[in-house]
């Protein structure tokens, strides 16, 4: 077996196809024919000395050489996105590229930010995704962004975690609520209130649960939903309450579609973080753009 033999192209196209499980996906995806694919892989296998993929039925999966190949392929691609960063930050951080995912709660704050800093450096390629703590942690895991914007820092990752702003938890409902205009609310009165509430996990509702639980309430789960405007439009439909980050209600109050409820203890006080793993040798890009989020951070509460 001589390794040397193998090329980055034949690497990218094996990489290609176990990404996506399938040879035709892959070549669509690569703009190759499927004979022309297949024959790189063929070789790239005899080079290895090993089969890297097993059909059972019309699926393929990775072998145990396969799968090992594949580790090895990203790690050489992250090691050329890495190159071709160093590469742009000698000419400076107007060239280059930038990734970075954020919660969906954050998107009332991150991409105005983003938009500026693009504004200033319009070399810079950025791109940005949007999700829910579950789909960053899995990108976070797997090393897929330079920077991760997020509320809960995760605990079982090896991460910096860099508060730059509070993100305050408030209380609310219809403006019809029997509670409504009352003041000093003490948290037990809400557990038989129904709650609309994100999905398990969300740091949110676990901060919430956990709040409400130090005060012997279990909140009454009525509804889960998976994203904070529908949340919204189901508390102003008059269906509940709602925790929900003050960032994201700021509009609705302002027009009373919603109202905040003066409950003791609130609002919670939780802080959005700049999150990458330990050791990550930012780009020059990321490295740039966290400065940015942090010399224009909204106002800590």
């Amino acid at each position: 077996m001589n390794l040397r033999h193998a090329t980055l192209h034949q690497l990218r196209i094996f990489a290609t196809v176990a990404r996506h499980g399938s040879f035709a996906r892959a070549a669509e995806a690569l703009h190759l024919s499927p004979p022309t694919l297949s024959l790189q892989v063929k070789q790239l296998s005899e080079t290895i000395g090993q089969p890297l993929f097993e059909q059972l039925g019309k699926k393929i999966y990775l072998t145990a050489a396969g799968q090992t190949l594949a580790d090895a392929c990203r790690d050489i691609e992250n090691r050329m996105e890495r190159l071709s960063q160093d590469l742009s930050a000698l000419q400076g951080v107007e060239r280059g590229s930038l990734r970075i995912a954020i919660l969906t709660t954050v998107k009332y704050i991150i991409p105005k930010l983003l938009g500026s800093f693009c504004a200033a450096h319009p070399g810079i390629d950025a791109a940005m995704f949007v999700g829910n703590r579950e789909n960053l942690l899995q990108r976070l895991a797997s090393n897929q962004d330079d920077l991760y914007i997020m509320g809960q820092p995760p605990e079982q990752m090896d991460v910096v975690c860099e508060p730059f702003a509070d993100n305050p938890l408030v209380v609310v409902t219809y403006p019809d609520h029997p509670l409504a205009g009352l003041t000093g609310i003490e948290p037990e009165q809400l557990a038989n209130e129904p709650f609309i509430l994100r999905e398990p996990g969300s740091g949110t509702r676990l901060t919430a649960e956990k709040f409400f639980a130090s005060h012997g309430v279990t909140l009454k789960n009525r509804l889960e939903v998976g994203s904070n405007e529908a949340i919204k439009q189901t508390v102003a439909g008059g269906l509940g309450l709602a925790v929900l980050s003050a960032t994201t209600v700021v509009s609705e109050l302002a027009l009373k579609e919603l109202i905040q409820l003066d409950v003791k203890g609130f609002p919670l006080i939780r802080s959005w973080h700049v999150v990458y793993p330990s050791g990550k040798q930012l780009s020059a890009a990321a490295s740039s753009f966290r400065h940015w989020i942090f010399e224009r951070r909204p106002r800590m509460v």
